[in-house]
């Protein structure tokens, strides 16, 4: 026996802490123990390299060993080892004293304790009953040493039989832990862990780790497969992503990484980050919210640097300088990206665009220099068939909102017709194509959101949806004038006000008749801009479904065929019965509804109640109209 003593600590109370406290973390003491082995490898190499001691072939690995008799889970690394003195030193005093440190800052916090480098080996007592260290040092003539201690402060230090350099802990489990001594347990541990550590580590004489992190590679060494190979390992029965972004640096810090664009799925959550933080190739955390920028979040892939601070709590990580850099850091690499993307291949540009365009709006609206870098490779969904620049005869059908604005200066200088439902209007839409009028499509979640953002940016622009107005060029103006009766010198379109506000009924819907140009529909529904926002605004303030407004224009198609034959049948003669309106009053008042019904179901989905209406109208108009001597 060389040495017995007591832990140099004033917490006596410290092993109860960390086994009791800290169990539900406890499963990282794997990590941590694996990771202190990759050290001591390193540094063998470290002082090899600086002609301390002489290498030879060596061939580093960490060895993991199962007794289920004994109740034993093993760890040994054939790297620097440690002398006596360095065990007390490294063990008895830092560790220890750390780890009480650390303890009595962090206790009650709002981040785990264990789980943070350099001060790992503690952590083993989570599982252990007893935890043993068996090491040999480099250092010539060196005496190998056996640490023993018990889950209290006591220890004793023994020499060892030991021949070989390095270390091995052994820990004696407690009741309870016994699934570490499952190989399945462990292996499933280095895969999410330790699958990327620069060194084998072998269970049963099998290497069970990758090794090879391709984010620390070089970018021109690394092909289009590898990238999607690493991705498919990492998000097995995903959808391939849409493009990847390589990130390396060593100045102001070091970072490397890759992250990838996913195809967006409907039940994503864009608050949440799935990107895997590492620290050397060690897996830290799923949890990038407070390292990645928020619009940024719904990446995958992986990001591993020794220099963000991994024992403060999320507040400080938030505001830790270094930490907002490389998060302006990713930014700009992402925009980078795009921005080579769009000029090199706008053909695959535009086709991923649909889900890339949640990251980049996002983006725009939320941080202010990413914003600058991209706001040139904004591109929209539009009606018109363009040639892309180098494309040859390749037709694309998305521009630029300056591009837009330069082909529509002659027609609408300054103004942009928009559309956020292709199915719902299109009437609209093909009002506008008809004529000339190129539509943009802002029709994604978002665009809610940015096209205020649109707003502020473009000052002097306005934006219109499709079913707001009327453009002038989308009306005829001559064909309202026409006079229709010579003794009230009423016109068209006074008699056709008239009878919709008779057989409507409908105060608050605004009847306004118009000659509309091409193959209009025979009326449309206008919903004014600002008061259409103000209803979305207030609906998603009180989390409530936007409902349609009773105040709205119904603009009357006087140009449409079937307007004019209303217009002839209200010239007829009129019999009133006795039992109320005359057949020709009854079907005139159905065909006003129906052509209102018709109107609305351009914008809005029925109710039962009204769609059983709509039906039942529809089905005496067709029969009345097809019944001879009727009318």
């Amino acid at each position: 026996m060389l040495e017995q003593g007591t832990i140099t600590i004033h917490t006596q109370n410290i092993f109860p802490i960390i086994k009791k406290s800290l169990y539900s973390d406890h499963e990282v003491f794997f990590r941590e123990l694996v990771s202190n082995g990759v050290d001591a490898i390193q540094k063998l190499k470290m002082v090899g390299y600086a002609g301390e001691t002489e290498l030879g072939d060596f061939q580093p690995e960490i060895n993991i060993t199962i007794d289920k008799e004994k109740r034993t889970l093993s760890i040994t690394d054939n790297g620097i080892g440690m002398t006596g003195d360095e065990v007390k030193k490294y063990i008895n005093q830092v560790a220890f004293s750390s780890a009480e440190e650390f303890i009595q800052k962090y206790q009650g916090g709002d981040q785990p304790l264990i789980g943070h480098f350099g001060l790992g080996f503690y952590s083993a007592f989570m599982v252990a009953q007893q935890v043993e260290i068996d090491t040999l040092s480099y250092k010539k003539d060196a005496e190998a040493v056996h640490w023993t201690c018990s889950g209290s402060p006591e220890f004793s230090l023994a020499s060892s039989e030991r021949s070989e350099r390095g270390t091995t802990v052994i820990l004696t489990l407690l009741e309870g832990e016994e699934e570490y001594l499952d190989p399945n347990r462990i292996r499933q541990l280095v895969k999410k862990y330790c699958d990327f550590m620069p060194v084998p580590i072998k269970l049963d004489g099998e290497v069970i780790n990758r090794q090879k992190a391709i984010w620390r590679e070089s970018a021109s060494n690394l092909t289009a497969e590898d990238y999607l190979e690493f991705y498919r390992y990492l998000y097995p029965f995903q959808e391939e992503p849409l493009l990847w972004v390589h990130l390396q640096t060593d100045y102001p810090f070091l970072l490397n990484g890759i992250l990838y664009f996913p195809k967006l799925q409907p039940d994503i959550d864009v608050t949440r980050s799935q990107i895997k933080l590492f620290c050397n190739q060690v897996y830290v955390s799923d949890h990038c919210e407070e390292i990645i920028p928020r619009f940024l979040l719904p990446m995958r892939g992986v990001i591993d640097s020794p220099d963000i601070p991994l024992n403060v709590s999320r507040s400080a990580l938030q505001m830790d300088r270094t930490v907002r850099r490389i998060g302006d850091f990713i930014a700009k690499k992402v925009g980078d990206r795009l921005q080579e993307l769009y000029q090199n291949d706008f053909a695959q540009y535009t086709k991923i665009w649909g889900d890339l365009s949640l990251f980049v709006k996002y983006g725009c609206l939320n941080d202010e220099k990413f914003k600058k870098q991209v706001q040139d490779i904004i591109i929209y969904r539009t009606t018109a068939e363009l040639s892309s620049p180098g494309a040859g005869d390749q037709k694309f059908h998305y521009t630029t909102l300056q591009d837009y604005l330069e082909r529509a200066k002659d027609r609408h200088a300054n103004r942009v017709f928009y559309a956020t439902d292709e199915v719902a209007q299109a009437t609209y839409i093909a009002l506008h194509q008809n004529q000339g009028l190129e539509v943009l499509f802002l029709d994604s979640f978002i665009d809610t959101h940015f096209i205020s953002y649109l707003e502020r940016e473009y000052t002097d622009v306005k934006f219109t949806r499709v079913d707001a107005d009327l453009d002038a060029s989308l009306i005829d103006a001559n064909k309202s004038a026409e006079l229709i009766d010579p003794k009230t010198n009423k016109t068209r379109s006074e008699l056709v006000q008239e009878l919709f506000k008779q057989y409507l009924d409908k105060p608050k819907v605004t009847i306004r008749t118009e000659s509309l140009s091409g193959s209009a529909p025979p009326a449309m529904i206008l919903l004014p801009e600002a008061l259409r926002r103000l209803r979305d605004m207030t609906a998603l303030l009180q989390q409530q479904k936007a409902e349609f407004p009773e105040e709205h224009t119904l603009v009357v198609n006087m140009a449409h065929p079937l307007v004019e034959n209303l217009v002839s049948l209200s010239q007829g003669g009129i019999i009133v019965q006795s039992s109320g309106d005359s057949p020709r009053q009854e079907l005139m008042k159905n065909l006003c509804q129906h052509i209102y019904d018709l109107a609305l179901m351009a914008q809005k989905g029925f109710d039962p109640e009204s769609m059983k209406s709509f039906l039942d109208r529809a089905s005496f108009v067709l029969t009345r109209l097809t019944t001879p001597g009727t009318i």
